[in-house]
């Protein structure tokens, strides 16, 4: 999965004094483009500008530390003035074109999904939510403040449930479509409902999306999935009855039961829902207890 970058390990432990170094990476997304090597890039590889690559040099007060992977610091663009950043050699690529095929190497990928979901919030906590004064960068904690009321914003992050549906008699997985979107094979899936357990989550989601009655539900594995800025639960449930499946239209376009060699892989093997499709293609329902 996209967290798997061993022997690389992300540390996102907030450091005020972390200052901008010529061999800071750093991280400009504009709405979902980042800055990134072209060259690099047609060989398949993820690399981030450094620092020094900033002939007129950078200011500390635009850009935010975010964490450390391995030897590299990460800085992320945080001012909301419009500036044009060009350096030689140098493009802006969508999000889907690093979501869409296999890139190396896997800790660069990952700190592109991981530092989206920090410039998702920061772009949407510029102002307090509570008196609408203009927010501040903590220097103690990863938060925004305001020195108006002194309401405190901290990142936000959405739980969310990744559910492989599994008919244990006929060793089946339900595989959806969306309408919209993501356009690959996928797994029933949703957010989490406030006053809601996670296996509430699972139960009340397979009813709407395929209208069905789930038991036995299991824990498999989380995922922190930044693009969405999601935190993703991974569950295994049994169909409870009838098979039948009524599929939410306005949601979904297609959803059916399909056996281990019936289904296919997600193109990337970057999240938990491709990860949980693939151990039930290899060893069944088996896989999923």
């Amino acid at each position: 999965m996209i967290q798997d970058i061993q022997p690389y390990f992300l540390d996102n432990h907030f450091d005020p004094k972390a200052a901008l170094l010529p061999g800071s990476r750093i991280i400009i997304i504009r709405d979902d483009n980042y800055l990134l090597k072209e060259k690099s890039l047609e060989e398949g590889i993820v690399e981030f500008p450094q620092a020094s690559d900033f002939a007129a040099g950078l200011s500390d007060a635009d850009f935010a530390y975010i964490f450390t992977i391995g030897e590299d610091s990460f800085f992320l663009y945080v001012s909301d003035e419009d500036k044009d950043f060009e350096i030689p050699g140098y493009s802006y690529t969508r999000l889907n074109v690093i979501r869409g095929k296999e890139l190396s190497p896997k800790h660069m990928v990952y700190a592109a999904f991981t530092a989206y979901h920090l410039n998702a919030w920061y772009s949407t906590s510029v102002y307090c939510g509570k008196c609408g004064t203009r927010n501040e960068i903590d220097r103690k904690e990863r938060a925004m403040r305001c020195p108006c009321c002194g309401n405190v914003t901290y990142p936000r992050i959405n739980p969310a449930v990744i559910i492989g549906v599994t008919d244990k008699e006929n060793n089946k997985l339900i595989l959806t479509k969306y309408n919209r979107g993501y356009a690959n094979f996928a797994l029933v899936a949703g957010f989490t409902e406030i006053g809601e357990t996670m296996e509430e989550t699972v139960e009340r989601e397979v009813m709407e999306e395929v209208g069905l009655k789930v038991r036995n539900i299991r824990y498999y594995k989380s995922q922190p999935w930044g693009i969405a800025s999601d935190i993703l639960l991974g569950y295994f449930c049994d169909v409870d009855g009838d098979t039948t499946i009524h599929m939410d239209n306005l949601e979904l376009k297609l959803a059916g039961w399909f056996s281990p060699e019936e289904i296919e892989l997600q193109p990337t093997p970057y999240s938990l829902t491709n990860e949980m499709m693939g151990l039930f293609k290899e060893k069944g329902y088996e896989g999923t207890i």
